[in-house]
């Protein structure tokens, strides 16, 4: 489906003009407001495609699924035998994983109208979540000869790397690469490449094949160190001597710890280095930092903004002893994942996270991780 990245914040054709608030305001994250924009053009120009196509779009990456499915409702009373809104309603369905239903819906637009891009595209996303690559593909290709669009290709090259063609999927992400107009769509497209790229070393298996920590690894570039299962979950003080062990091999020296205030874990951790442990907000990027937590803090801005400067600087590496499967790491070392607080039956796998670790597109690669005047004291 058409994301609000498709198109211009200022678009030429007068009938888009209408769009421009709400493209802008989603693009600064500023939702509510984007979808009340959207509702108000929805309104006073009904027949605009492109305001539903947005506003849809804009309640599925929320995950606000009912009400896209209430808006894919209000659309058919809108264009009345129209294909374009069932095409809306089996998007909504596949989000709700009603996959067959997804399917009749989207097979009942094709009959209505066979030309209609939308629905191919849709059609193929719903066969690629049942598993059916081939008619997938197929389904694909036909949306993209109708009309050639970035995030078809993109979803071509998802669907081949879950089959494990490597090759065809990166030559599929950087045909949509190419043909990317906008910031928001490289920077997915990269990442898609990324996750590829790093799948390379796992082959010939496929991504489901994957443990849940090399599939971690893989999506984020996140070396895990807990990694071979199932086991017995390993303890934070078993996963902090990993971690210094994984340094010691790896000949990372660092000048500091940061951490989160009265957390007596990083104390340990800066100990076991022979260094000083600080707060976040006296990080110093010359002194080769160690960012640390035992767990994602919540509500310290202090974090992130230590973070950022670790990534910006690509000095120093950020290490949380646990991280949950279900959220994106701000990591470039996990000790364990836990699954709503339940630590998974993984082991310590340290030749794996070696691997991990010196994998050239890895979050760590290219980062400076030796402090000269720091000595490192493993056990």
């Amino acid at each position: 489906m058409r994301t609000t990245s498709s198109f211009e914040i200022f678009p030429n054709d007068s009938s888009e003009r209408a769009l421009a608030k709400a493209r802008w305001l989603r693009r600064e994250g500023r939702l509510q407001e984007a979808e009340d924009v959207y509702r108000s053009v929805m309104k006073q120009q009904p027949g605009l495609r492109a305001g539903w196509t947005e506003c849809f779009d804009l309640l599925r990456r929320s995950g606000h699924i009912e009400e896209a499915l209430a808006l894919a409702t209000d659309a058919e009373r809108t264009f009345a035998t129209d294909a374009f809104p069932i095409a809306l309603r089996g998007a909504a369905l596949i989000e709700q994983a009603r996959f067959q239903e997804a399917l009749e819906a989207l097979e009942a637009a094709v009959v209505r109208d066979p030309d209609l891009a939308l629905t191919w595209h849709e059609l193929g996303y719903a066969a690629y979540r049942l598993g059916d690559g081939n008619r997938a593909l197929l389904a694909l290709d036909r949306a993209f000869a109708l009309e050639p669009h970035t995030e078809t290709l993109t979803l071509r090259g998802r669907i081949l790397r879950a089959a494990g063609e490597l090759y065809a999927a990166t030559v599929a992400f950087e045909a949509a690469l190419h043909s990317a107009t906008h910031d928001e769509q490289r920077t997915e497209i990269e990442h898609e490449i990324l996750i590829t790229q790093r799948l390379g070393d796992f082959a010939p298996r496929r991504p489901r094949d994957l443990t849940r920590a090399e599939r971690w690894f893989t999506e984020h570039g996140t070396v895990v160190l807990a990694a071979t299962g199932p086991g017995r979950p390993p303890t934070t003080p078993e996963l902090v001597h990993a971690f210094v062990s994984l340094a010691h091999d790896r000949g990372w020296e660092f000048g500091q710890v940061v951490a989160p205030p009265d957390d007596v874990i990083s104390r340990t951790l800066a100990e076991r280095f022979g260094i000083s442990c600080e707060q976040l907000d006296h990080i110093d990027p010359e002194r080769i930092p160690l960012v640390f937590a035992e767990r994602p803090p919540v509500g310290q801005p202090d974090w992130k903004s230590a973070v950022d400067r670790v990534n910006e600087e690509r000095k120093g590496a950020v290490f949380m002893a646990w991280c949950s499967v279900g959220s994106t790491p701000d990591a470039d070392v996990v000790g364990g994942l836990d699954d709503d607080g339940v630590p998974l039956a993984l082991e310590i796998d340290a030749a794996q996270a070696i691997v991990m670790a010196q994998h050239p597109v890895a979050s760590i690669a290219g980062r400076e991780l030796i402090f000269q005047v720091s000595t490192l004291q493993p056990e």
